[in-house]
């Protein structure tokens, strides 16, 4: 006998509910945009802004507060701190100093722990100085990864569910054409991805792929949710983040593909149902999988947080974010979405299309 944890016939009224849910999420990327604008900013690591990583061991437990009140000073500016192990005598510092020579800044440090702890000797166990010129090369980079991600995700979704091979791939290689030609303008990285999203979506609605444009607004409502919480929190961005945001991205879009899917199957069905209705019971269908899988997940990002130490707090905490904001997304964002779009007939005349085009071997006793 199946596993079932919601009970079969679940009639929640999730599209009734997308109002309050558009409520929420607006205030979400209101509070990260001021974050990121007036507040805290985006606080990229060292991986991408540059800057120093010293791993110090000390021989004896300290307490944070007081090597933070020591470090924090003009000998040695702009420093973070983070301990990690359980042990209370590991901690990595963060200098904002990327041109920094490397053994200048260990002597330097060195110094300093010294005659702040004179009963308490400090090991430097590791020392890396990552230059601007890295950094930059490594952001370009993750938003690179980012677009090509949300894009490729597009065009599987567009062949998937509206057998739009062909005109996927066209614009899929435009778009990649268009990044390539205006590289040469001089233009940052970051003002390219966000021109190309603008035009992936503006494709994606005349062409009338809904079901992709649903999804990368799915996707992006996902990225600029977490990121502007992650902002607000005063987490830096560094790699750790980065691939927890990519982790999230393909999260997302599972459980988006897994209820687009079933909304097909319920399109072929001979109910006649309003489309906010076929939702309805798509997500329904589907709810006892999503709680099972997102709650697991969820389960081990909450003890990777509790008890993973300080090096992958922040990894834990994207986590937590992007799942509850990543499945909430694909009922209330990715699939609501596809209501704005169309009706029932629209969509079931789609697939009725298909169905003549792509016929079964042997449906027609012919095989």
């Amino acid at each position: 006998m199946a596993f079932t944890f919601i009970k079969h016939g679940t009639q929640i009224d999730f599209i009734g509910q997308r109002f309050i849910a558009y409520g929420i999420s607006l205030v979400l990327l209101l509070a990260g945009l001021a974050s990121a604008l007036w507040g805290n900013g985006i606080k990229l690591g060292i991986d991408f802004a540059g800057g120093v990583i010293v791993q110090v061991q000390f021989q004896k437990p300290i307490i944070d507060e007081d090597l933070k009140k020591i470090l924090d000073s003009n000998v040695l500016p702009d420093i973070s701190i983070q301990s990690f192990g359980e042990s209370g005598r590991d901690y990595l510092l963060r200098l904002s100093t990327p041109k920094a020579d490397a053994a200048e800044l260990r002597a330097r440090t060195s110094d300093v722990l010294k005659a702040a702890f004179p009963d308490n000797a400090a090991e430097i166990q590791r020392l890396e100085v990552v230059g601007p010129k890295v950094g930059a090369d490594l952001t370009n980079k993750a938003l690179a990864a980012l677009y090509y991600a949300i894009l490729l995700m597009a065009v599987y979704i567009s062949g998937r569910f509206e057998q739009r091979w062909m005109a996927s791939a066209i614009m899929a290689a435009a778009l990649w054409g268009g990044m390539y030609l205006l590289g040469f303008t001089g233009l940052g990285m970051g003002y390219l991805v966000m021109l190309a999203l603008g035009i992936t979506l503006v494709v994606c609605f005349f062409l009338k792929l809904n079901f992709a444009f649903g999804a990368v607004v799915g996707l992006l409502h996902d990225v600029l949710v977490t990121v502007g919480l992650l902002s607000f929190m005063n987490v830096e961005i560094d790699l750790n983040v980065l691939a927890a945001i990519m982790t999230l991205i393909g999260y997302s879009i599972n459980d988006t593909i897994i209820i687009y899917d079933r909304l097909r199957e319920n399109l072929r069905s001979s109910e006649k149902l309003s489309f906010a209705d076929l939702i309805n019971k798509s997500v329904n269908q589907t709810l006892s999988r999503t709680i099972l899988t997102s709650g697991t997940t969820l389960l081990a990002a909450a003890s990777l947080f509790v008890f993973g130490g300080g090096v992958i707090h922040d990894f834990a905490v994207t986590m937590l974010i992007g799942i509850i904001v990543g499945t909430a997304s694909s009922v209330y964002v990715a699939s609501a979405i596809l209501l704005v779009l169309g009706d029932t007939e629209f969509y079931r005349g789609q697939q009725e299309k298909l169905q003549k085009k792509y016929e079964r071997p042997g449906e027609h006793g012919v095989v």
